[in-house]
């Protein structure tokens, strides 16, 4: 019998985080997906903290059109805030979701705003 969609996604997961590692200079670009929201962070892992963060449900986002068009707008809102902190270069972490839909527009978002990864 097949894994289950939930231990799918646990076992994709896994595997992204043994290679993606976050530094002070280059910090994880760590997304979540739910099914009405999309969140984003920049994690420092050596110090285990996080630099900056962005969602769907913030004051400041315009929350109006598609989930997408929502996702391209929180990409956008995240590099801007990396660049405020100083961050121009990150290591994406797409949390176990697909490279597909609301996940690659939010990392397009944050490309055309100037984010390298």
């Amino acid at each position: 019998m097949g894994l289950s969609k939930s231990d799918r996604k646990l076992r994709i997961r896994r595997r992204i985080r043994k290679v993606s590692f976050g530094t002070e200079a280059r910090p994880r670009l760590s997304v979540f997906r739910s099914n009405k929201e999309i969140y984003a962070q920049l994690i420092d892992d050596n110090a285990g903290k996080t630099i900056a963060a962005a969602s769907s449900r913030d004051k400041g986002m315009d929350a109006k059109g598609t989930k997408t068009e929502v996702a391209t707008a929180v990409g956008k809102a995240i590099a801007e805030k990396a660049k405020k902190a100083g961050v121009e270069v990150v290591a994406f972490d797409r949390g176990g979701n697909l490279y597909h839909g609301r996940v690659k527009a939010l990392a397009e978002g944050a490309r055309e705003a100037g984010l390298k990864f």
